[in-house]
């Protein structure tokens, strides 16, 4: 079965709790050739933050899917394209794993299982919000990320397998190990993202290459330059 993702180079995460810079706007986002917004941040979340910018987005012809950290800042909103659950596979605690979602499984009304899909994180610095977060047990080499991701893929029949370095350019030679491991599912690589050649170099080890931060630090030009990258390293646009 095509997933919408497999046809995506990059993705804007938007925190709905961290605000734009000056002078730009949701319509500008859009403008800068992302392939997908994803709405979701660790901290601070709440329904109505989330509703707040996926409304702002919704005009516009990108997909929009919410990431959300917990069932309660989830939102049923006809603009969703879906929502992205993550499961910690390097977690120390299971909860991240399992725990958590038996929670997701119970909210009002019922999950939209048409719209709803998982990734598997593998979360790799240690100093993340995440990290901290999930406990997640960020000491791994290539070998051990690329079996996480093996396993994600075959005994879990995961279709995303997410390599996070929220906050800090990633390992290149890991990234590389995991996307060599998978045979069909998506490496979402996620992390330290800051101009065209960071881009172009993880673009040439995963499939899709998550921005976030770049958006709220330095605006929609410097994000624009990171989908230029990852979409030359993947063919679709010449080289400079």
């Amino acid at each position: 079965m095509t997933t919408p993702w497999t046809d995506w180079d990059h993705i804007t995460k938007i925190d709905p709790d961290k605000d734009l810079v000056d002078g730009e706007t949701f319509e500008d986002v859009c403008a800068t050739g992302t392939d997908a917004l994803e709405i979701g941040g660790t901290l601070d979340m709440t329904e109505e933050k989330m509703e707040r910018v996926v409304d702002a987005c919704a005009k516009y012809d990108v997909p929009i899917y919410q990431e959300p950290s917990n069932p309660g800042v989830v939102i049923d909103d006809d603009a969703l394209d879906g929502y992205l659950i993550p499961t910690v596979f390097n977690a120390k605690d299971s909860f991240w794993v399992t725990g958590a979602h038996k929670e997701w499984v119970r909210i009002e009304d019922g999950l939209d299982w048409d719209r709803t899909h998982t990734e598997a994180y593998i979360v790799l610095n240690p100093d993340s919000s995440v990290a901290e977060y999930t406990e997640a047990d960020t000491d791994q080499n290539a070998d051990d990320v690329a079996s996480f991701a093996r396993v994600a893929e075959k005994m879990f029949g995961q279709k995303i397998v997410y390599i996070e370095y929220s906050g800090t350019y990633g390992d290149p030679e890991k990234v590389a190990a995991a996307h060599d491991a998978l045979d069909e599912a998506t490496l979402f690589y996620g992390g330290g993202i800051h101009d065209y050649d960071s881009a172009h170099e993880m673009g040439s080890n995963a499939d899709v290459v998550v921005v976030g931060n770049l958006l709220h630090d330095e605006g929609v030009d410097a994000v624009r330059e990171t989908v230029e990258g990852v979409k030359a390293a993947h063919g679709e646009l010449a080289e400079p």
